[in-house]
C-alpha cells in the first residue's frame, strides 16, 4: 500500500515506524528537515520536506498514485487542506485527518463539513479523546496495565502483571479453569522479562509476568482476582493538569468518582470552573507538597499525571507515590521514558502516540480488521477480523482451532458470534461472519495473518 503521512511529529512519526518494513511504501511530508532526516536515518521511507497541504509539495511525494492520505500535523487546517487538496487533484481514495478542537468533531457540524462535496476526509482522528477513553477504561479496572475493547465493548483484552500472592501464580495455565469453573476465559500471551511466551497448558504463570487475558467484559474482574491481589475499586482521583486530556477525563468520571483537578494557569482553571458539574479545581502545580498534602494525597486511590511536560508528569507521579498515594498513572510521550518508568515506581505509563496510532492501523490494514490495538510500545499486536468465505475459499471457514495452521507467536484467543462472546478452544469451529481476536506478539506476522484470512476467488 502506498501511503503519503502529512506530519512528522509524535503521531506522524510512531504510525511511519509500525507501518515501514511491512511492505508499504511509505513517505513522510514535514517542515522540519532535522526531524524529517531523523526518522529517514533510522527507517526505510521516503520524505519530502514542504507544507503538506501544498499541491506541488504532495505532488513531489507522490501523491498521484497514493492509496492513503494520513494528514496527522499539530494544525486541524492544515490537515483538511491537505485532505482537500488530495482529493481535488488526485482522487486520493482513503483521507485520514487529525482534528483535535470539538467544533469540528461536534456531531451537529461533523456530518454536514466532513463529505466529498464540502471537506472530504473519510476518517478523523481526536487524539485527546482516543486517548481520554483509554484511561478510562484503566480507570474502570483497578490493576490493569492496558484494557482494550472489542466487539463493540462486550469482549476485553487485559493486560495486568502477576504478584506474589495470586491464586495462579506458580501454577500451570490449564488450573485456570479449576478455579474459575463458570467463568471462560484465555491467555493470549505472557511477557517475562521483555520476553513473549507462547501460552500453553503447561505454561506456569511467575510473579513479574505481563500476562495478556481475553474475557467477557463482565467477567474481566474476576479474571484479575485470579492473577493478582483483589483490588478494591477507584473512588478518589486527583488529575495533574486541566488541559484538553486532563479536562475531557474528569467531564467522563466526576459523576462516578471523587474527582479533583490540579491546572497551574489561573484563566484555565476558571474555564475548569465553570464547564464541569462536580469536580474541585484547585489553581497550583501538581510538584507542589505542600498543596497534594492538604489534598490528601495520602488516601487518594489514583493519581493522574496528564500535563504536556513528561518531566512534569513523572516528578508529581513520583512525589504523589512517595507521600502515600495508592496507584499513579503517568502521561508519558517519549517512548524511551516510558520504557524506563514502567513497571518502576510508576505503576501505569501511557503512551498517546501509541493509543493514536492503534487507531490509525486499524484503517490501514488489509485483512478486513475492524478494529487494531498496538501493545508492548509496538512491538505486537491485537485485531479484530471480520472472517468471510466458506470451507472453499477460506483458510479458516469451517476448520477447528487446532487445525488451522497460524504463523508462529499468533493467538486465536476468542470471538464474538451474533453477539456473544466465544472464548475460543482446540476444537472450537470459525464461521463465516465471526469476529476473531487475533493476538500476534511480533508485529512482522501481521502480514502473514492477512494472508490467512483473506478470500479465495472462489467466493465471488
Amino acid at each position: 500500500m502506498k501511503i503519503t503521512i502529512v506530519g512528522a511529529g509524535q503521531v506522524g512519526g510512531t504510525l511511519a515506524e509500525h507501518l515501514a518494513g511491512e511492505a508499504n511504501d511509505i513517505t513522510v511530508v514535514d517542515i522540519n528537515g532535522n526531524r524529517l532526516q531523523e526518522l529517514q536515518d533510522r527507517l526505510d521511507i521516503r520524505t519530502v520536506l514542504g507544507m503538506g497541504c501544498h499541491p506541488d509539495v504532495l505532488l513531489r511525494a507522490g501523491m498521484e498514485d497514493a492509496d492513503m492520505i494520513v494528514a496527522v500535523t499539530s494544525s486541524d487546517e492544515i490537515n483538511m487542506l491537505a485532505c482537500q487538496v488530495a482529493y481535488s487533484l488526485f482522487r486520493t481514495p482513503t483521507k485520514i485527518a487529525r482534528v483535535r478542537a470539538q467544533s469540528y468533531a461536534n456531531p451537529r457540524f461533523r456530518d454536514k463539513l466532513f463529505t466529498a462535496e464540502h471537506i472530504p476526509v473519510d476518517v478523523l482522528i481526536t487524539p485527546e479523546q482516543v486517548v481520554t477513553d483509554y484511561i478510562r477504561r484503566l480507570v474502570e479496572q483497578p490493576g490493569s496495565l492496558q484494557v482494550l475493547d472489542f466487539a463493540n465493548g462486550i469482549m476485553q483484552l487485559v493486560a495486568v502483571r502477576a504478584y506474589n500472592g495470586g491464586p495462579l501464580v506458580g501454577k500451570q495455565l490449564r488450573s485456570l479453569k479449576e478455579h474459575l469453573p463458570k467463568v471462560d476465559t484465555r491467555v493470549a500471551a505472557i511477557f517475562r522479562h521483555d520476553r513473549s511466551i507462547v501460552p500453553k497448558g503447561d505454561t506456569v504463570i511467575e510473579a513479574g509476568d505481563e500476562v495478556f487475558f481475553i474475557a467477557a467484559r463482565d467477567n474481566i474482574r474476576t479474571v484479575l482476582g485470579e492473577l493478582r491481589q483483589q483490588e478494591l475499586p477507584y473512588r478518589r482521583l486527583i488529575i495533574a493538569g486541566g488541559g484538553n486530556v486532563g479536562f475531557r477525563l474528569a467531564q467522563a468520571l466526576e459523576h462516578d468518582y471523587n474527582v479533583k483537578i490540579i491546572e497551574f494557569t489561573r484563566a484555565r482553571c476558571e474555564f475548569l470552573a465553570e464547564h464541569l458539574d462536580r469536580t474541585t479545581v484547585l489553581n497550583g502545580s501538581a510538584t507542589d507538597q505542600d498543596l497534594l498534602r492538604e489534598e490528601n494525597i495520602d488516601k487518594t486511590d489514583l493519581f493522574l499525571a496528564l500535563t504536556n511536560d513528561d518531566e512534569v508528569n513523572i516528578m508529581a507521579s513520583l512525589l504523589a507515590k512517595r507521600l502515600g498515594c495508592r496507584k499513579v498513572l503517568t502521561l508519558i510521550q517519549n517512548p524511551v521514558y516510558a520504557d524506563l518508568m514502567q513497571a518502576g515506581e510508576i505503576d501505569i505509563a501511557v503512551s498517546p502516540q501509541q493509543a493514536t496510532a492503534s487507531l490509525l492501523l486499524t484503517h490501514v490494514r488489509k485483512s478486513g480488521a475492524v478494529n487494531v490495538h498496538s501493545l508492548r510500545r509496538g512491538a505486537a499486536e491485537a485485531l479484530e477480523i471480520i472472517v468471510h468465505g466458506d470451507a472453499k475459499s477460506s483458510k479458516v471457514v469451517g476448520r477447528k482451532i487446532e487445525d488451522i495452521v497460524s504463523p508462529p507467536g499468533a493467538t486465536l484467543a476468542a470471538l464474538e458470534r451474533n453477539g456473544k462472546v466465544v472464548i475460543a478452544h482446540r476444537d472450537t469451529v470459525i464461521e463465516n461472519g465471526d469476529h476473531v481476536i487475533v493476538f500476534v506478539v511480533d508485529k512482522r506476522r501481521v502480514k502473514d495473518i492477512e494472508r490467512l484470512f483473506q478470500v479465495g476467488f472462489s467466493f465471488f
